[in-house]
Formats: C-alpha cells, sequence, structure tokens
C-alpha cells in the first residue's frame, strides 16, 4: 500500500503546503497517477465523497509545478506555478464545473458571454450541468500557447455533468490536444460518459479509503461520532463531513428508522429532498439486509426495528422510493411527497401481528 511515505519527505510536506493538510488517503492514487499515467488524459473514477476534486487538483499542481524535480514527485508547493493554482489564477489552467459548484469549490462564477447574458445568469437558478459555454470558453484557452511555458491543464468535474452538446464539443480537443495540452477528468458515474469521452482517457480507479484513516481525518474536522456518519455515507468521508456541517448529528441518523417506524415525517422534513429519499433507500436496504440474514450497512444493529421476517411491502417501497429518486431534484411538493413515503415505510416496517 503506498502513503505519505511514498511520496518522501519534501512530496508529503508539498502537498500540505498553502494551510490545507492534504487527505491523507490521496497520498496512494497520486503517486500512481503521477507514476503510471501515460495519456494527456486521465479518468479518476470512483466512488464521490472520496477526494476526486482534490486530487484532480494535485494533478494539475503536479503538471504546472515548477520546482519538482521529477515527474513522479507532487508540485512543490512553493514555486510562484504552484502559488498561482492555490490562488486559483494560474493562467495555464481551466476548470470545467456546473455553475452550482463553482463558487463552492473557489472559482466564483463563470463570465457570461453576450449582450445581457449577464442579467439573465443572476436571475436564473446555477445550473448542474456543465454548458456548451463553458467548453467555448475552454477551446479559446487549448488555442493560445501555455503563458508560463510548462504546460496547460483542464480540469473536468464531475465529468458525467457535461451536457450532451458540451461533451461532444469537448470531444475533438481531447481527441487531438494542442501543445501542451492536458486533461484531467474526474465522475462518480464514468458509465453515463460518452464511450468515445471514456475510450479517449486513461481511467484511474479511486477506492473507499481505509476506514481508520477516514475516521482520524474526520476526527481531526471536530465530527462528533465520526464512526456513525461514515457509515452512514456510505464509508465517504467528504460525504460525513458535509452532513456534520450542515447540521445532521449523529443522534439525529440513529433516530431516523424508529421515527419512520412512528410516521414522523417531520423529521426529513429539513432534509433536501435527494438526501431525504436517498436515505430512506438506505435505510430499506439494511431493513432488507436483516430480513435475509445479513448484517446492516448504514444503521447500527440496535438503531433499526425488529422485522419478522421478509415482506413484500418492503419490496414495494424500495421501489417507490427508487421511482421517486428519479426525480428528487424537481419534487411537485415535497411535503406532501415525504408524508407518503414515510407513510409507506411505517406501514412497511410495522411488526406482523
Amino acid at each position: 500500500m503506498v502513503t505519505e511515505t511514498t511520496l518522501g519527505a519534501e512530496g508529503a510536506a508539498a502537498l500540505a503546503e498553502g494551510g490545507r493538510l492534504p487527505l491523507p488517503w490521496l497520498a496512494g492514487p497520486l503517486h500512481q497517477a503521477l507514476t503510471q499515467g501515460r495519456s494527456h488524459a486521465l479518468l479518476l473514477q470512483g466512488p464521490a465523497g472520496v477526494g476526486q476534486f482534490d486530487l484532480a487538483l494535485l494533478l494539475a499542481q503536479a503538471w504546472l509545478c515548477e520546482g519538482r524535480a521529477s515527474s513522479d514527485q507532487p508540485g512543490c508547493g512553493r514555486c510562484a506555478s504552484c502559488h498561482l493554482l492555490r490562488a486559483r489564477s494560474h493562467p495555464d489552467f481551466q476548470v470545467l464545473l456546473p455553475e452550482a459548484l463553482r463558487e463552492p469549490l473557489g472559482f466564483g462564477a463563470m463570465e457570461a458571454e453576450g449582450e445581457g447574458a449577464s442579467t439573465k445568469a443572476g436571475k436564473a437558478k446555477p445550473s448542474r450541468e456543465i454548458k456548451i459555454d463553458a467548453v467555448r470558453q475552454m477551446l479559446s484557452f487549448a488555442q493560445v500557447s501555455a503563458a508560463r511555458g510548462k504546460a496547460k491543464v483542464v480540469l473536468v468535474y464531475p465529468a458525467e455533468a457535461l451536457n450532451t452538446v458540451a461533451a461532444n464539443a469537448l470531444l475533438k480537443t481531447l481527441e487531438e490536444p494542442a501543445g501542451l495540452l492536458r486533461f484531467v477528468l474526474a465522475s462518480a458515474a464514468p458509465q453515463q460518459l460518452l464511450p468515445t469521452i471514456r475510450s479517449r482517457c486513461q481511467p484511474l480507479q479511486m477506492a473507499l479509503p481505509a476506514r481508520e484513516a477516514a475516521l482520524a481525518w474526520l476526527t481531526a474536522q471536530g465530527v462528533d461520532q465520526a464512526g456513525v456518519l461514515l457509515d452512514a455515507t456510505g464509508g465517504r468521508p467528504q460525504e460525513a463531513l458535509l452532513w456534520s456541517e450542515e447540521g445532521i448529528a449523529a443522534k439525529t441518523w440513529l433516530e431516523l428508522p424508529r421515527r419512520v417506524a412512528r410516521g414522523e415525517a417531520v423529521a426529513l422534513t429539513d432534509w433536501p429532498v435527494p438526501r431525504a429519499i436517498a436515505s430512506l433507500q438506505r435505510l430499506v436496504h439494511d431493513l432488507m439486509r436483516i430480513a435475509h440474514g445479513a448484517a446492516p450497512a448504514y444503521f447500527p444493529r440496535d438503531a433499526l426495528p425488529k422485522l419478522p421476517a421478509v415482506r413484500a411491502a418492503l419490496d414495494q417501497w424500495a421501489r417507490t422510493l427508487q421511482q421517486a429518486a428519479r426525480h428528487a431534484d424537481h419534487p411537485l411538493n415535497a411535503g406532501l411527497l415525504m408524508e407518503s413515503l414515510v407513510a409507506q415505510g411505517q406501514q412497511a416496517m410495522r411488526p406482523a401481528r
């Protein structure tokens, strides 16, 4: 197993440069990418919430770094290029992000093109797609020479957010990049990408971090009962941290099964609909595992109600939740939807007489 020591003391120190400690489990994937990456385009693929974007930034830093000793070393963290990248102002670096993610990730809103476009964009809800306008700006970026002469890097995250028009526009440049241009794409759903895009990238598989490393990191971030939230999010530490920051405590998660069993839809009314539905799906998943004699995955065993046997009601609830998840971002009436889903769950969890 590759650890931070594999990168050397200088490399590990460079990762921590800039006031933010790295995600410790990224040392291995970073080393693999730097030593085994042979393509001008790498596709980081694996579960969300494990640091895909962070790894993509570390790769960009390494490719643009002007102070590293060899190509298998990470960015030095001290040269002008590393400082520019950390300040999100490197002239040879560009990101393709959905508008909804630009500010949360520190890149600000994308400049709108055309007369009146900025006013219209200001009124619209930030898109969760990567649209053609962003790709057009990238194409202009790709056609000019590297300002610092080292390389030019385009980061696409999450790559599955490319809409069809944007993906097709990206394809030509991805196939025949000009000069020093390199790409790093990150995706939690690579099967949603165009096969022609996947075929032009070298894949790099990311896995869930070791539990001990994830728990140590979450505890260092101040997450209380980190193990509960780590299990709740399927072993994804960044998602667990997000839950904690948004007010979902371990106690809240542990109480959820019994509150649903009592029909308390209010337990989920303050949650975003996609997260509420996903949480109910995890609950029914654990109930079905127990009914088949397996251990639960997301909840402790003692937090779940006792069920007599496998029942059709659980299967029906699972199907209803799956259908609701398809429209979770645009529910007609979120309150009524939650009441209906919780009521069906209450019925499914009712002990047989």
